[in-house]
């Protein structure tokens, strides 16, 4: 079983997922012009073992005008969102910069549960110390 969370954190605030089109408004305006962080907690059981970790992405926003804020809240794409955005969608023309995996700014960290699964299961994704080289079949 996999799960994940992610959350959003500028300047020791965390920003989870907006209640209202007011309060992703609220965030995405003090997310504008500033760096902030994306945070996914992730839980991976499996039978006999359980890993718990978590992923780091920075992301810097652009300066935002009022008009380009509620250009993007009208999309709606702002509901069910950590921080109030989908970098994945219309939200990426809020992002200037990203610094670390982007599938963890859309909710997933990939890289790092490749990384999990490539040591506890070495071989078997085709990652790790493989346990004997196997020709693929055509």
């Amino acid at each position: 079983m996999l799960a994940v969370d992610t959350g959003v954190v500028l300047a020791g605030r965390i920003f989870g997922k907006p209640a209202s089109a007011a309060d992703a408004r609220a965030m995405l305006a003090a997310l504008a012009g500033q760096v902030h962080e994306v945070v996914s907690g992730l839980c991976l059981v499996a039978s006999g073992w359980e890993v718990t970790d978590s992923e780091t992405t920075r992301v810097t926003f652009r300066p935002l005008a009022a008009g380009d804020v509620s250009a993007y809240l009208e999309t709606g794409e702002w509901e069910g969102r950590a921080g109030g955005y989908a970098i994945q969608g219309r939200g990426a023309t809020l992002v200037e910069r990203i610094a670390g995996d982007y599938l963890n700014v859309v909710g997933l960290p990939a890289a790092l549960l490749v990384r999990i699964l490539a040591e506890r299961l070495p071989g078997v994704y085709g990652f790790g110390n493989s346990r004997k080289s196997r020709p693929r079949s055509s």
